[in-house]
């Protein structure tokens, strides 16, 4: 498995089976590699099941609830907070990009705004240039 910026996080050979789990600082796409040397299985039928957890599903509820001892309401009633941290936090990080995403805009319109002026006055300058330059030439050729 590794990271968005090519950091190893788990590497293992001529292994047939197993479960690995990591928690990232590193936001990004993670790339896990699966490869059948053909050499040592013999042309074999290969299976590989992948269940890639993130979040809050990633979190073993299980051993959570040997250490802490608990069971039933209360362990579901810490699933469902765990949930809506994560609910929580994923809104907070909504609310940034969208405020981010605004400025953008914001500048972008005043940039376009800006240039639809500058075009504007550049097509009435050139305009009027035509227009004065086109008289000066017929009186010059005595056309009016």
């Amino acid at each position: 498995v590794t990271s968005p910026y090519g950091n190893n996080l788990h590497h293992s050979e001529n292994t047939t089976h197993g479960n690995i789990a990591f928690t990232t600082q590193e936001a990004g796409n993670y790339l896990a590699c699966f490869w059948v040397d053909s050499h040592s299985q013999g042309g074999g039928e290969v299976n590989v099941n992948l269940d890639w957890r993130i979040g809050i599903a990633a979190k073993d509820w299980d051993s959570v609830a040997r250490k802490e001892k608990i069971e039933g309401v209360e362990l579901e009633l810490r699933k469902l907070e765990g949930a809506v941290e994560a609910i929580h936090e994923n809104l907070l990080y909504l609310k940034g990009r969208e405020a981010e995403m605004r400025i953008v805009s914001e500048k972008t319109n005043a940039r376009v705004a800006w240039f639809s002026i500058m075009s504007l006055g550049i097509c009435i300058t050139v305009s009027g240039l035509q227009l004065w330059y086109l008289k000066r030439f017929f009186q010059k050729k005595k056309l009016i």
